[in-house]
């Protein structure tokens, strides 16, 4: 299943992969640099920055500054990635910057439930300016 993250809210799009994946199915997320993250711009990105910046640089814990492995990061969050049946499920998600050529004539499914329209937040984030504020190159 391909899932397209265009303008879809990150934590609702990451509890719909979870489900299918630990279900057994295989998904791709697309577009995931404009996936978005609801609330005011400051405190989402300190927020992050306090994320990124915590632990030891040598040791851990590890932040990912691309949009792709970002949101990858996320769905492992909801996750039970240290159980055999979190680990398999992991390994069914990958997660894209864009639509790569292998998709490009392929249905293409969006999450209803997860777009940012249905929010009555007008505050957001996109994955892609966080990704650019902790330094990577988007």
């Amino acid at each position: 299943m391909i899932i397209d993250a265009n303008n879809a809210i990150l934590g609702r799009l990451a509890t719909v992969v979870t489900k299918k994946s630990l279900s057994g199915e295989k998904i791709s997320v697309v577009n995931c640099e404009n996936a978005v993250i609801t609330g005011r711009k400051e405190t989402v990105l300190t927020k992050y920055k306090q994320k990124f910046n915590r632990g030891i640089p040598a040791k851990g814990p590890f932040f990912p500054k691309t949009p792709d492995k970002f949101v990858r990061r996320v769905i492992r969050g909801m996750l039970p990635y240290k159980k055999e049946k979190g680990r398999l499920a992991f390994k069914n998600i990958k997660c894209y910057i864009g639509i790569p050529d292998e998709f490009k004539d392929k249905k293409i499914n969006t999450i209803k439930e997860a777009s940012i329209d249905k929010s009555k937040s007008l505050r957001y984030t996109t994955v892609k300016e966080i990704c650019k504020h902790l330094g990577g190159k988007v």
